[in-house]
């Protein structure tokens, strides 16, 4: 049995390392914004990493997959195989996005880009080209060290990515290039460098594995592996439609150039009390236990949390400090900074939410009801799109608040689903 300073113990360092990724958006969004043609710039950093995260969902969940099924070195060796199947489709949606033709249509056609945000956005499309296989290379690693209770190693490669990212993108800053192709530059360059990191600081646990090849039960196959990621996988490429989604709606909402501009911004300032609850997911895997004993201890820990996040970015998000942060951490003009003000406002439930949609999904990916996980995500994304519909076609409210409204609406949807399900795990 786990007490509440274990699960403490084990959550700290995964809930920095999120906190370190959670920085690192203000941090190239700032360096963009200082850089010529800041609006554009931020605008198309948004829309472009939008759609380089959509192509990357399926590896989101091998970090889930590998902690919850890497148990020896020949499970390990076969999520490795799997893995790499994976990088190689994401790898290829990314190339088949720069195919001119590909990209045009997407980006014009679809979403309705105005021409001066998409076409800054290409080459940056161009540079994250291997950034998703990178991330899952890392994040099959990043498993086998949670697994195995190396939670201070995981934040220690991300430190290493952090301060990768903040070096490149103030240097690339100086070579004249676009905004939006400096930040993925730096993006690209700091993942790159972490997962080399990861990688060698797995080293002693491989050993380890090695001198054990088989633990006692059934070897894993690759169907199992494709049984337990493809509901996860599915739930994370349904969750990206939501960035692209919202993007298209704000192009027809008024002031689209602000909307695409702040929005990103806005999204990263209130992920960084969203991060607390986004690494309690692992958490939860890694230590509820198969019969649910150790799940008071982990939902004491997460109360707290929620506590501590929602009131911090209330305290920040409902006083003047607020256009402070966006102006000079952020380097917003004053338009933008106070155009952002009420977004961040509407988003205060989000770090709550965030907390009970990683508690109650560790439930259900722990009873391998991985399925009901993927369907709280598709009415996540349904219900966005249903108030932004709405909002979009019969309101005169701008894209950025239109879509903080619909994210806080979709959210809690979907959390309360999990909820009910996550609740029946648990009685049963």
């Amino acid at each position: 049995m786990f007490t509440t300073r274990d699960v403490v113990r084990f959550w700290i360092p995964l809930s920095l390392t999120w906190l370190m990724m959670a920085i690192e958006g203000p941090v190239v969004a700032s360096v963009v914004a200082r850089l010529p043609n800041a609006e554009l710039n931020l605008a198309a950093h948004g829309v472009a990493f939008a759609l380089a995260m959509f192509i990357e969902a399926p590896v989101i969940h091998l970090l889930s997959t590998s902690v919850a099924l890497a148990r020896d070195w020949a499970s390990f060796t076969q999520l490795r195989r799997f893995t790499r199947n994976v990088n190689a489709g994401v790898t290829a949606g990314m190339l088949l996005l720069c195919i001119p033709v590909v990209f045009d249509t997407i980006t014009s056609t679809l979403m309705g880009l105005p021409g001066e945000v998409s076409s800054r956005m290409y080459w940056a499309i161009v540079v994250l080209v291997p950034w998703p296989a990178a991330i899952g290379y890392r994040r099959l690693y990043q498993g086998l060290l949670i697994r195995n209770g190396h939670t201070k190693v995981v934040a220690y490669g991300t430190i290493v990515r952090m301060l990768v990212v903040i070096v490149s993108a103030v240097s690339y800053s100086f070579t004249g290039l676009e905004g939006v192709i400096v930040g993925a530059l730096a993006l690209t360059t700091g993942v790159f460098l972490e997962a080399a990191a990861v990688r060698a600081m797995c080293q002693p646990i491989i050993r380890e594995y090695k001198a054990r090849p088989h633990q006692d039960g059934l070897p894993l196959t690759n169907a199992e592996i494709t049984t337990f990621w493809m509901p996860l996988a599915a739930t994370s490429l349904i969750g990206f439609v939501v960035t692209p989604t919202l993007s298209f709606f704000m192009v027809h909402a008024p002031n689209p150039i602000a909307s695409l501009a702040v929005l990103p911004v806005v999204d990263s300032f209130v992920f960084l009390f969203r991060s607390f609850g986004f690494s309690y997911q692992e958490v939860g895997v890694a230590l509820i236990g198969k019969k649910f004993e150790n799940y008071w201890a982990v939902r004491r820990v997460a109360i707290l949390t929620v506590v501590v996040t929602t009131v911090l970015l209330g305290l920040l998000a409902l006083t003047p400090l607020i256009d402070d942060i966006y102006m000079m951490a952020y380097g917003l003009d004053s338009y933008l900074a106070h155009y952002a003000v009420w977004p961040t406002i509407l988003l205060i439930p989000l770090p709550s939410i965030a907390v009970a949609y990683s508690l109650y999904r560790s439930v259900l990916i722990t009873s391998r009801q991985n399925v009901k996980v993927t369907l709280s995500t598709a009415l996540e994304v349904g219900g966005i799109t249903a108030v932004m519909i709405v909002l979009v076609n019969f309101t005169d409210l701008n894209g950025a608040l239109a879509a903080a409204i619909a994210m806080a609406v979709g959210r809690t949807a979907s959390t309360i689903y999990l909820k009910v399900n996550a609740g029946r795990a648990l009685s049963s």
